[in-house]
């Protein structure tokens, strides 16, 4: 199964480093070409440095679907989320990435390194890339997810 070379923008933290890798290998083996904006190895630094790049891919539309990853997922996941047109979601059982997509059409995936297996991760990535946004009543409910509070 090909994906035409959709690019996916990943990026971790220290405590990250090593699943994205995985991820990224498997992602590359089905086609996707993966945008790796950091870090670069498991020397400790700050994951805002690099979620914020994935961030602005997606807020700017230069890519449609992304994947952070760092020790608990919410700090990357946090960092995402203060774009306009990000909409992530911290997952740790397939079932929740199917539901981020078809009910709030998530456009990132947040990973918790140091909670959820390789193979676990891998069926997570799998789930989030194959399942399609619903629709229908979702569209009013995620249209009102930038609505400022009056």
């Amino acid at each position: 199964m090909t994906h035409n070379m959709e690019k996916i923008p990943m990026a971790s933290d220290h405590a990250g480093y090593e699943l994205k890798l995985k991820v990224k290998a498997m992602l590359e083996s089905k086609g996707f070409e993966v945008v790796d904006y950091g870090t670069n190895s498991t020397e400790s630094c700050d994951y805002p440095d690099f979620a914020h790049q994935v961030g602005r891919a997606i807020n700017n539309g230069e890519m449609q679907r992304g994947i952070v990853i760092c020790g608990s997922g919410e700090g990357v996941s946090m960092t995402v989320n203060k774009y306009p047109n990000v909409r992530c979601g911290l997952c740790w059982e397939v079932e929740i990435a199917h539901l981020i997509r078809q009910h709030n059409n998530a456009n990132v995936l947040a990973l918790p390194a140091r909670f959820i297996s390789e193979e676990k991760a891998m069926e997570i990535v799998n789930e989030f890339l194959s399942t399609e946004f619903e629709g229908g009543r979702h569209c009013r409910r995620v249209e009102k997810i930038n609505q400022l509070l009056k």
